[in-house]
């Protein structure tokens, strides 16, 4: 799909702009956020801001799609923005809003490489730019179909029917819609933003997995209360959904999206691995108990890796939908045991003795450094990279040898 001409032209010059990303992602933010403050009240999330996460996620994301181009000049390499239209359609990213990328995303390119940005240059990332965005634009339009919903209109009003403390930091919130419609289609193991208005009167959003069977009419996020570092700030949206947030208030939902979820089709009986640590285990929950109300036979392997019994989520539940399913079984391991989980294993995830089922698809979530360490354990152990699919928090930083 990449001319040959601007391919050899992108080839050139793909080291020098890669090697300035950061610099001209971080104009790029600096001056449409100063022209258009409004991007910031419901659309791009402060923290991720702050932390340079959405920075280093738009980095990686075009200069992997342009070695992907580079690679295969002949196909768009749809497939590898799928997370991202996802991630987007849950925001609500509408059409008109790449234009305003652009004219902003190339006045950064010109004033942070000068005159290396000649003509030739600028046109030949311009077709690398219009062919990711013509990409995503058309899957975006997709899923928003799929969903029943206009692009940017997706959100609905849910009453907040209980409330429940699931560790220290943890906190789930069972959900009915407030207009008393059915509840939109979703498939065990995806996710919906949640938008809230902060004290500022900014509105900010997260995404939060579906931890409950999402084919029924009451649908549950579980929350993890983000602390602030030295080097990252307090999550917004975590704080207010654990400080105010109560059983009869309302939060506002998008439809459910996610590229990651189980193949409950017809036929589908291969073995499934579910992999996480932390809050990581809430579409891992999610797809359990989708599995439990079908009363499925598929051999299921649970690993979960966290500090302590005390502090993993949805643990009890857990263990009782793995004894609910037939062919399910489940390892845990702490980097402090205690005794509040008979027979788990201590110290970070070790694949080393685990026997993982053949031909099994892997669900992975959790932290980046762990799943980049289980990954890599996975593929060590003679597991086909296409066979593990992971789900990240908050922007895609793109795991190592994933993109290609």
């Amino acid at each position: 799909m990449l001319s040959a001409e601007n391919a050899a032209v992108v080839r050139a010059t793909l080291p020098a702009v890669a090697g300035a990303l950061d610099e001209i992602t971080t104009r790029f933010y600096g001056s449409m956020f100063r022209d258009r403050p409004e991007l910031l009240d419901g659309m791009f999330n402060r923290g991720n801001q702050a932390s340079g996460e959405q920075r280093r996620a738009l980095a990686g994301s075009i200069a992997g799609f342009a070695t992907a181009l580079l690679d295969n000049p002949d196909t768009r390499p749809d497939a590898l923005l799928d997370r991202i239209a996802h991630k987007h359609a849950a925001v609500g990213v509408t059409d008109d809003q790449y234009t305003i990328v652009h004219k902003y995303l190339f006045a950064a390119i010109a004033e942070t490489l000068g005159d290396a940005v000649t003509p030739e240059v600028a046109a030949a990332w311009d077709e690398v730019y219009w062919l990711m965005a013509g990409a995503l634009i058309g899957r975006e339009a997709r899923l928003y179909h799929e969903a029943g919903v206009e692009p940017g209109q997706g959100w609905r009003l849910w009453t907040v029917v209980e409330r429940r403390t699931e560790s220290p930091d943890v906190v789930s919130f069972l959900l009915r819609p407030a207009d008393g419609l059915p509840a939109p289609r979703a498939r065990a193991g995806q996710y919906v933003s949640v938008r809230v208005r902060m004290p500022d009167g900014v509105h900010q959003l997260r995404q939060y997995s579906l931890s409950s069977d999402p084919g029924r009419e009451l649908r549950r996020i579980t929350v993890k209360r983000v602390t602030g570092t030295a080097a990252t700030p307090q999550g917004e949206v975590s704080n207010l959904l654990h400080s105010q947030v109560h059983e009869g208030d309302r939060l506002t939902l998008s439809a459910p999206f996610g590229d990651v979820f189980l193949d409950d089709r017809a036929g589908a009986t291969g073995p499934l691995v579910l992999i996480s640590a932390g809050i990581g285990c809430t579409p891992m929950t999610g797809i359990l108990a989708h599995l439990e109300a079908d009363a499925s036979t598929r051999e299921v392997l649970v690993l979960h890796a966290d500090d302590s019994p005390a502090e993993h989520p949805l643990r009890a539940e857990t263990r009782e939908l793995v004894d609910q399913l037939a062919g399910a079984r489940a390892v845990f391991w702490y980097e402090r045991p205690g005794a509040g989980e008979p027979g788990a294993r201590e110290g970070l995830m070790d694949l080393s003795d685990v026997e993982l089922p053949d031909g099994a698809t892997v669900f992975l979530c959790g932290p980046l450094p762990f799943m980049r360490d289980v990954r890599a354990q996975l593929l060590g152990a003679g597991v086909p990279a296409r066979r593990i699919r992971y789900e990240v928090f908050g922007p895609d930083l793109w795991l190592p040898g994933t993109a290609a």
